[in-house]
């Protein structure tokens, strides 16, 4: 830091937390004469204070052992006056016992992640501002859009809630809905404030900070010789050590590794007015007490925005911290709010990647994996090679037109590349070193797993296993999709459940979840007799339900929950689904040709229809639903915005009566909104709503309204 951030530094708003006796020379002569109370958040203050000039502004102005004595005195203090202890006390930061294992934390506000610009030259980033300009409806005369060009961290994203200023929880991204509570190892990081500095203001009701926990360069070097000196083992890279680190079960153990922070972002924000831009949420941010990274710059239209990428892989090397790219987003948050979301990504934010390391190797041989999903992908089997950190032995490659395009055979020498500086890719076969008795791959016909049928759609690259409730290697995430809260909604059949009873061969298909006994349950790990009571009994509760949900649950490729109230309502019955040809699916409002070819090919495949019926067997069950062809429900063509906690329906119900009135519900205001239902605790949409003068309505008024008429009406159970 050079002298003029230094005097920047030092004339930071901070200063005020500073008493005069503590600046300097710190003495418990110094408090004779004032109240213990005031002694403790004197001390706390200066604490404080100084964290934030050492973690945050590198600038300390005072020795370690000044620093030291403080926190002795207020650790003394508080043990003579145990009452005076506060959560956000420094003395609080590590402390609490190891964790068996870190709880769910559902995040109010999705963690999302945002498209990645491939193309590592200039026209990544013409092609984003273009794809804005094009949604925002701009032409060539109307003035460059402006951005936020930020970096693009290589750690752990993490969110940080804070009530009423006092840090309360900190929970990892998880897969963007349900992350883990990191809570103690957060706490442990000095370069995040367990209160918000606000300046004698009110803070924030609620305000969750969106970032990333990182390891610098020089800190990891520091920890590796540690780990070396001690005869432990090594880490690969910084970002590996980092979400390593973060997520020990003991917190003592993340305390003593040096780990930073850079906040980008914010979520759920309830009694807070949002600023005009996202570089204005940063300063905010900042204002706050949080690192926030100093190299983000405004950005005006595309020029702009090539021209910080390339200065900043200029000085990438430089940099104390890896990156592995940089992230623009608009500048706006009106804008932001206009362009929306593209399924679960932002349409305002793109990652605008760096060329990754590379190195040589050969492929000694090509095996296909059977993903989550069923999407079959050959991996190469490499000699090892150390490539950006790591030695790598396996590299995707892609598909089966990836492997042909590139001419990739068995006894290759090949150019592997960590894309992303994550997951390993071949990037090129150097063909003048091809043996003659290098073999072609060639995709098998029956899944390598269960020998179900592989199929692959017009159109399409990938190719995909057809046994998807049968198939072992989708087996565990088909049962958590078919246990998830909008499906068939079986409350305790969590990822840990599910794996010990697919792992122990308990459940072969998602029907063998109905045949568990409390007692199979019980044998399970950290299952006890009420646990699995419970779970028996939640299993019970979850054979009645809806046809929209069970055909959600069926996890069929395309089909998302829009989508299996469309065919539920369209068709009415499970079984003329099942029936239906290609063009009678195509009927059905929002469904395409691939949409179509996907649900035959479900259906079609044999022990997918054995599995369904199982389930109705085993007495899953719903009520069929017939909807009226000609006649508009009330709701037809509105679309509607839920916020709050309604006074007697939860949002799946008021959901669902939305739907089945004909409207059609969507997670964002804009100004395609019509109305935004609003109960207690709304949260920011409701000001967003009230900004662009959208209606606002109560659950009364919305029932009003669908009571006008009926547009559904209930028929005969259906039977096994």
């Amino acid at each position: 830091m050079n002298k003029t951030e230094k005097k920047a530094a030092q004339d930071s708003p901070r200063d005020s937390l500073f008493s005069p006796q503590y600046s300097s020379e710190p003495s418990s002569q110094s408090f004779m004469s004032t109240d213990i109370r005031e002694k403790v958040t004197a001390l706390r203050n200066a604490i404080a204070a100084h964290d934030y000039r050492y973690y945050v502004l590198d600038a300390p102005i005072i020795a370690d052992a000044e620093y030291d004595a403080l926190y002795r005195e207020l650790q003394q203090l508080e043990a003579q006056h145990p009452e005076l202890i506060a959560p956000d006390s420094p003395t609080r930061r590590v402390g609490g016992r190891p964790l068996p294992e870190f709880p769910a934390v559902r995040h109010t506000v999705p963690m999302l992640s945002i498209r990645t610009e491939t193309d590592t030259e200039a026209s990544g980033a013409r092609a984003f501002d273009a794809r804005v300009r094009r949604e925002l409806g701009l032409t060539d005369s109307d003035p460059p859009v402006a951005y936020l060009a930020e970096l693009k961290f290589d750690g752990l994203a993490v969110s940080l809630r804070y009530e009423n200023g006092v840090l309360v929880q900190g929970a990892t991204r998880g897969d963007g809905e349900t992350g883990e509570n990191v809570t103690q190892n957060i706490r442990t990081l000095r370069a995040i404030p367990l209160r918000l500095n606000t300046d004698n203001d009110q803070p924030p009701a609620v305000i969750e900070i969106r970032g990333e926990v990182y390891m610098r360069r020089d800190d990891f070097e520091k920890l590796n010789d540690r780990q070396r000196a001690s005869g432990e083992k090594t880490f690969a890279n910084p970002r590996n050590s980092a979400a390593g680190s973060l997520r020990q079960l003991d917190p003592a153990i993340t305390a003593k590794r040096p780990l930073s922070f850079f906040a980008y972002g914010l979520g759920e924000v309830t009694g807070w007015k949002l600023p005009a831009t996202h570089g204005d949420m940063l300063d905010a941010i900042e204002r706050f007490g949080l690192p926030v990274d100093k190299h983000r710059r405004r950005a005006l239209g595309a020029d702009a925005l090539i021209a910080f990428h390339q200065n900043i892989a200029e000085s990438r090397d430089s940099l104390p911290f890896d990156i592995d790219g940089v992230v623009y987003k608009v500048d706006s948050l009106a804008l932001q709010q206009q362009l929306g979301f593209a399924t679960r990504e932002p349409r305002w934010a793109v990652a605008h990647k760096y060329p990754a390391q590379e190195q040589f190797t050969t492929v000694q041989h090509i095996d296909v994996q059977v993903g989550r999903t069923g999407r079959l992908t050959p991996v190469a089997k490499l000699a090892p090679v150390f490539v950006g950190g790591v030695t790598v032995t396996n590299a995707t490659l892609h598909n089966e037109d990836e492997v042909k395009r590139k001419d990739v055979r068995i006894g290759d020498t090949v150019i592997v590349r960590r894309a992303g500086d994550v997951i390993p890719e071949v990037v090129a076969v150097v063909s003048e070193r091809r043996p003659e008795d290098a073999r072609v791959f060639e995709m098998p016909r029956q899944c390598p797993v269960c020998g179900s049928a592989v199929t692959r759609e017009e159109g399409e690259v990938d190719a995909y296993c057809s046994g998807e409730l049968y198939c072992p290697a989708q087996r565990k995430q088909a049962l958590l999709h078919f246990a998830g809260r909008r499906a068939m909604d079986i409350e305790g059949l969590g990822d840990k459940i599910v794996e010990q009873l697919v792992d122990k061969a308990l459940v072969q298909s998602a029907a063998d979840l109905y045949r568990l006994t409390q007692n199979d349950l019980a044998s399970l790990d950290r299952m006890a007799e009420k646990s699995a009571a419970n779970l028996c009994a939640a299993l019970e509760k979850s054979k009645h339900t809806t046809l929209e949900r069970f055909i959600f649950a069926l996890g069929i490729r395309h089909v998302g929950e829009a989508t299996a109230r469309d065919l539920a309502r369209h068709f009415g019955s499970l079984d003329a689904l099942m029936t239906a040809n290609s063009d009678a699916l195509i009927a059905v409002p929002e469904i395409g040709g691939v949409m179509a070819d996907s649900i035959l090919s479900f259906f079609s495949e044999p022990r997918n229809r054995d599995v369904i019926a199982a389930l109705r067997a085993v007495g899953i069950c719903w009520q069929d639903v017939v909807a009226a062809a000609t006649s508009p429900g009330p709701l037809t063509d509105l679309t509607f915005v839920l916020t709050g906690a309604l006074p007697t329906m939860s949002r799946d119900e008021a959901t669902r009566r939305i739907v089945e009135a004909g409207g059609k519900v969507t997670g964002s205001v804009s100004k395609k909104t019509n109305y935004v239902l609003v109960g207690e605790a709304p949260g920011s949409t409701l000001a967003k709503a009230q900004a662009l003068k959208i209606p606002i309505l109560d659950e009364a008024a919305l029932l009003r309204m669908i009571e006008k008429t009926a547009s559904t009406k209930v028929t005969s159970q259906s039977a096994p």
